[in-house]
């Protein structure tokens, strides 16, 4: 893996800033590595740039049409989870559940955790629920193991949504039937139209929509109607993390560290003026070539979608349809 140190001493040497050999002084360090997070925040805001979609989940509480989400997670209404736990390496063991759901892209908080630690992983943790007791993969390794005790794991506050859908258990001899359950869509509502519902405290079975407000730290998720059941699953893309140290290890899919080397590199030549006129349009070259594959790679085709017969009669036969939510390829 590649360290933000290795991607700041490459980026300064194609601008002519370091020669063969040498190491950047603290000072430039310091000022690249912090071009290089702005950097990584721009990417967030650019659709083809994010690679992954991150699914949130979470269970409604019945009542509650407010949730918040992001890295100051509340007692009450926050989107994540509170468990008992314990790391050695890199797994995280999980012996108790308070509240919430344990999901991947969690980020971890409790006492002698480093900052940045996310579940990158299911391993035996993974079973037909996605709060379940076992153990997780965590994108980092500890050299001393990490006592058993409470930890909160939240997730990072996206920036928008893109879709939702809630998972609703289904009844056998009126008890709900574990590992089992059927998704309903929810809409994904802009502001005007969240403010046009009259009745935001309507009672009814599960959530149908939601509006979302990013906020500027912790996210509110608001839910309609007030909901008795229901397990969330929200989707958005994935924000970049920044990096904490000059020694964190990058893990991106292939072509990022060549993406991040030369658009930082392009970044850093007003601070310098070193680069030469031919210097100046290649390191510009490199940075759009190299974010324009990614932004083809990452580029997806509309997948188009049919309905059954059966939904466009005045009167469906069966309710089968139901099962795909009305979709079939």
């Amino acid at each position: 893996m590649t360290m933000p140190i290795d991607i700041i001493s490459r980026a300064l040497k194609d601008i002519g800033a370091l020669e063969a050999g040498e190491t950047p002084t603290p000072e430039a360090t310091q000022d690249a590595f912090d071009m290089l997070n702005d950097l990584v925040d721009q990417w967030s805001n650019e659709d083809m740039m994010v690679y992954n979609t991150t699914e949130i989940i979470f269970p409604v509480i019945a009542g509650q049409t407010q949730y918040t989400i992001g890295p100051t997670p509340s007692t009450a209404n926050f989107i994540g989870s509170v468990f008992t736990g314990s790391i050695t390496g890199n797994i995280l063991t999980v012996t108790g559940i308070t509240s919430g759901a344990i999901a991947q892209g969690q980020t971890l908080k409790g006492t002698n955790i480093t900052a940045g630690t996310k579940i990158v992983q299911f391993l035996t943790g993974a079973g037909g629920n996605v709060n379940e007791i076992g153990t997780y993969e965590l994108n980092i390794t500890y050299d001393s193991p990490v006592a058993s005790q409470s930890i909160t794991a939240y997730y990072q506050k996206p920036l928008y949504i893109d879709q939702a859908y809630v998972r609703v258990n289904t009844q056998s001899n009126g008890q709900p039937v574990l590992n089992g359950g059927l998704d309903y869509q929810v809409s994904i509502l802009a502001l005007e139209n969240y403010n046009q519902i009259g009745l935001k405290t309507l009672n009814g079975p599960w959530p149908k929509a939601l509006y979302y407000n990013p906020n500027a730290v912790t996210g509110n998720v608001f839910v309609w109607p007030n909901p008795a059941q229901g397990e969330m699953h929200i989707f958005s893309s994935t924000i970049f993390s920044n990096y904490t140290n000059l020694y964190d290890e990058i893990a991106l899919p292939q072509g990022y560290s060549m993406a991040l080397r030369w658009n930082l590199a392009e970044r850093l030549m007003p601070m310098y003026g070193k680069a030469s006129q031919i210097q100046i349009g290649m390191i510009n070259q490199y940075a759009q070539e190299s974010k324009s594959t990614i932004k083809r790679n990452n580029m997806k085709p509309i997948a188009s979608a049919s309905y059954p017969s059966s939904m466009l009669v005045s009167r469906a036969k069966d309710a089968g349809w139901i099962l795909s939510g009305g979709f079939f390829s």
